[in-house]
């Protein structure tokens, strides 16, 4: 194979695949990338698998020789970065899997392996894919991936439980402590002057529902987010894997086995208390004086409805201790309610609006949190038991 590339074009691509290649692999093909160089047209495909996510990005370049071969991924993705931007020529004329790299600078060989050995990426053959708004999807993602476990024995809770109905789409996650839940309706992302039609486009099939690895969201996320304008998400499901695939790019993860809890009886039917105040005040307070939290990261929540206002406290007995006051909009009695500041640091930057409302009854029952306008969010997190 021989071809010629810019660095720029090659560095972008082998960054994005190289997050689907293990740092542990099973066998030594699984540590490499697979390049795919074609002729008619002159595509260079790039694959990054490690048997569970997969990566697979194509860009074009000048092609003089077709080929296959797998070389070293954080070998070949750090010469490349360093790499002057210009053109680089890549070719195995040296035979034995040697791959030499010339650029304006110098001239690298690197030793690679067949691509015979390197596994393909599951493919799903069956039916048109599920076309998504990308942007819906995206909103989809910030809102929900926040609460997924970290607990690999809590096996499906480690993922993003999503479902898709032709008008709408649901995420969900939590790990026991919080919930995030998003609606997201693919009609309401109109697409813009200049953006093609197909922005809001819906489902083109029936309703499904399916566990996908928060690992594998990341990455999507990243990925949609990374400069590209993407309008349309097309997405395919087949027992135990899902393909996500847009442009010159495909994402592949495995699904997460086992039913995903009921997270709707998780959320009170009613409350005694509603506080309405700034988000990003909120947020801001609670960044001060989370520098003083010890290992419980508890914060104090005193509410005031005669003074309308909150005291946020922080103690610990080996640093100290911090007080922030802030106005707010309450009705109901007053109460004092602790909360890990974290989880709900995590839940506040999800909630993009300039204000929200927080929803509460007694303090050890489940708190929802729910941005004033913008996208359907609800973040719920369970308060902690104040020490006596």
């Amino acid at each position: 194979m021989k071809f010629v590339c810019t660095q720029q074009d090659l560095n972008i691509n082998l960054a994005l695949v190289a997050r689907a290649v293990s740092t542990r692999p099973t066998h030594p093909v699984l540590a490499n990338i697979k390049i795919e160089v074609s002729q008619d047209p002159d595509r260079i495909q790039l694959t990054g698998f490690d048997l569970s996510l997969g990566i697979q990005t194509n860009f074009s370049a000048q092609v003089a020789a077709a080929g296959m071969l797998t070389l070293p991924a954080k070998l070949l993705t750090d010469i490349v970065a360093k790499l002057p931007s210009g053109e680089i020529t890549i070719d195995d004329e040296a035979g034995e899997n040697l791959v030499t790299i010339t650029s304006a600078s110098g001239r690298y060989q690197v030793l690679g392996m067949s691509a015979e050995e390197f596994p393909e990426l599951p493919a799903i053959e069956d039916g048109e894919p599920n076309q998504l708004s990308a942007t819906a999807f995206i909103d989809g993602l910030k809102g929900s991936l926040v609460a997924c476990s970290q607990d690999e024995s809590k096996q499906v809770l480690t993922g993003v439980y999503l479902k898709v109905e032709p008008e709408r789409l649901e995420f969900a996650a939590t790990d026991g402590h919080r919930l995030g839940i998003v609606e997201v309706y693919p009609s309401d992302y109109e697409p813009s002057v200049d953006a093609p039609a197909e922005r809001g486009a819906q489902p083109n099939t029936g309703s499904f529902e399916v566990t996908v690895p928060a690992k594998a969201l990341r990455e999507l996320e990243k990925m949609l987010g990374s400069g590209h304008e993407v309008d349309r998400l097309g997405l395919q499901l087949e027992q135990g894997q899902v393909v996500f695939g847009w442009a010159d790019r495909k994402l592949t993860t495995r699904t997460l086995e086992g039913k995903y809890p009921d997270y709707r009886l998780l959320i009170p039917k009613q409350f005694q208390r509603q506080i309405t105040l700034d988000r990003k005040q909120l947020l801001t307070a609670l960044e001060r004086i989370a520098v003083l939290a010890d290992r419980s990261n508890l914060v104090k929540f005193s509410i005031d409805s005669t003074k309308q206002s909150i005291d946020l406290t922080v103690e610990s007995q080996d640093r100290g201790s911090g007080r922030e006051s802030l106005m707010a909009q309450i009705s109901g009695a007053d109460l004092d309610i602790a909360f890990n500041i974290k989880y709900l640091m995590d839940g506040l930057k999800t909630l993009l609006t300039q204000e929200i409302a927080i929803n509460l009854n007694g303090p050890l029952e489940p708190v929802i949190l729910t941005p004033l306008g913008g996208v359907k969010m609800t973040y719920l997190v369970m308060p902690v038991q104040l020490r006596s």
